[in-house]
């Protein structure tokens, strides 16, 4: 199997002579690794003649590149104001209670990310959720719930 450098290597080659190549990169790497690890961000720097800096800002920047591995579940949380309005705090605090983890991390069994956005365009339906890229309106704790218990059963 290649090691994580050879295949940010040859990532880039597929992206080679690309203007602002970095973004396709970091997607293509993350679709393929589920997150960028931390050992990557040197070799793409050097491979894309950034400092490191450079590629460390970008992936922490954008919200949707992750530094570890997401969890078999990936819940999205609106906390824009339409959803607020309507309860999305009250969502959070118990996803982040019933779960035991807080927001952008992983449940210690490695089965649920909770992560919070600031609008997935389902305004009047909110409060919004997206499960594993499908998304749900007036999700209340107990929906929540209900979504988390269907999530784990289809990976069981």
């Amino acid at each position: 199997m290649a090691s994580i450098a050879e295949r940010v290597r040859a990532v880039v080659e597929e992206h080679r002579g690309d203007r602002g190549a970095l973004m396709p990169i970091l997607h293509d790497l993350q679709e393929e690794f589920g997150y960028i690890a931390d050992e990557m961000v040197p070799a793409l720097a050097r491979e894309l003649n950034l400092s490191r800096a450079d590629v460390h800002g970008v992936v922490t920047f954008y919200t949707d590149f992750r530094s570890e591995p997401a969890g078999t579940t990936v819940v999205k949380l609106c906390r824009a104001e339409a959803c607020q309005s309507v309860g999305a705090e009250r969502v959070v605090a118990h996803a982040e209670q019933t779960l035991g983890s807080k927001l952008g991390k992983t449940t210690a069994d490695g089965a649920v990310t909770v992560e919070q956005v600031f609008c997935l365009g389902n305004c009047a339906l909110g409060p919004a959720a997206q499960v594993n890229g499908r998304m749900y309106g007036h999700v209340t704790p107990e929906r929540f719930d209900s979504l988390i218990a269907e999530a784990k059963a289809e990976h069981a």
